[in-house]
């Protein structure tokens, strides 16, 4: 009776649903210039609308800035950067919050800067 049961469910169609994690397709990429030793970009491949607050600090300070392309004048490629975000995503009225943390280096050979191990 109990198989009989189990195979009535699974006909009638007991089914479940993947749980989706936006968060796992926020990332962000960096870059720095002459003014601006250290730019932030936020890269989002997720529909609806995304809002992004950027934090960088240094050993003294820390510095605050909202938007995809955040630019940090204030720090230098001589620093170790915590940098953290936090994201907001509006997908047809459900809100999806993400945020995340990196220490970087600046390698003056690639001219990158690059996450700690």
């Amino acid at each position: 009776m109990k198989k009989l049961l189990l195979i009535l469910l699974v006909a009638l169609g007991l089914q479940t649903q993947a749980q989706v994690n936006y968060c796992d397709s926020i990332s962000y990429t960096t870059t720095s210039t002459i003014n601006y030793p250290f730019i932030v970009t936020g890269v989002a491949n997720i529909p609806g609308t995304v809002s992004w607050n950027w934090t960088v600090c240094n050993s003294n300070l820390c510095y605050s800035s909202s938007g995809a392309n955040a630019s940090f004048g204030q720090v230098s490629l001589t620093d170790t950067l915590k940098v953290c975000y936090d994201v907001l995503i509006d997908i047809n009225g459900m809100t999806y919050a993400c945020s995340g943390c990196d220490s970087l280096v600046y390698n003056p050979n690639s001219y990158q800067w690059e996450k700690m191990s």
